[in-house]
């Protein structure tokens, strides 16, 4: 993999060759929103041209993005040269236009499997674990695996959550799980290794519909504790 060096006066970047239709951008930035604010301002300026028929994807994370393209239709260099240009725009709020959404939760028992167990790691109660989870926003910054699940910023536990010993083989979708310093809601039944401390009724990624999700990254949740019998309000109900 050949990579280019791209050294700028307030921000330092790498761009990196990745395949033969793929190129990575990263941030290098020592701090961690400056990264992110980053790499989602070029995805932002890359998605907003529409009509680049070479780039096929466009895929921000924490502190990367990747541009995928056709390689029939145009070369690494071009695209190098693209998100060079691209990096010299003013950096924008990452944020702008976020908006929040309650997510209702069922905590515990056969919705949430991990709960004591994350409670026993981090000297808390389940009751204490649920209200730091619920207690305030959190900020999503990127899609995860499986596809579109939303990736959060951690509630302030004490410590950070480590993954499971074994991980299972199905987790169901709507699981609302935590790792580290992390927090993310199942999009599709998969197999997972992060704590499972609850789950939402609510429908997050539809195959059927465009978009495929209602959120987007900046967007904050709320997660909005629900008993189970509260389940069949929202079960189905896709957010938007």
């Amino acid at each position: 993999m050949s990579g280019v060096t791209c050294i700028r006066p307030h921000r330092d970047f790498v761009l990196a060759d990745c395949g033969d239709s793929a190129v990575r951008l990263t941030s290098l930035s020592p701090d961690a929103e400056e990264r992110w604010q980053a790499v989602h301002t070029v995805a932002a300026a890359l998605d907003a041209r529409g009509d680049d028929v070479a780039v096929t994807g466009i895929i921000p994370t924490y502190d990367s993005l990747l541009v995928e393209f056709d390689c029939a239709a145009t070369t690494h260099d071009a695209i190098r040269a693209l998100v060079e240009r691209l990096i010299e725009l003013p950096a924008q709020p990452a944020t702008r236009g976020s908006r929040q959404f309650e997510i209702p939760v069922v905590y515990g028992g056969e919705f949430g499997p991990d709960l004591d167990d994350v409670a026993a790691h981090l000297a808390l109660s389940p009751a204490e674990v649920i209200r730091l989870h619920s207690a305030h926003p959190l900020t999503m910054r990127c899609f995860g695996s499986p596809g579109g699940a939303p990736m959060l910023d951690g509630p302030a536990f004490p410590q950070p959550v480590p993954r499971r010993t074994i991980p299972r083989p199905h987790v169901p979708a709507g699981a609302v799980a935590v790792a580290g310093r992390q927090a993310v809601i199942s999009a599709r039944p998969a197999p997972g290794g992060w704590p499972v401390i609850g789950r939402t009724p609510l429908t997050i990624v539809d195959p059927s519909t465009e978009p495929l999700s209602d959120f987007r990254p900046g967007d904050t949740f709320r997660f909005v504790p629900i008993t189970a019998a509260e389940w069949p309000v929202y079960e189905g109900v896709r957010h938007g």
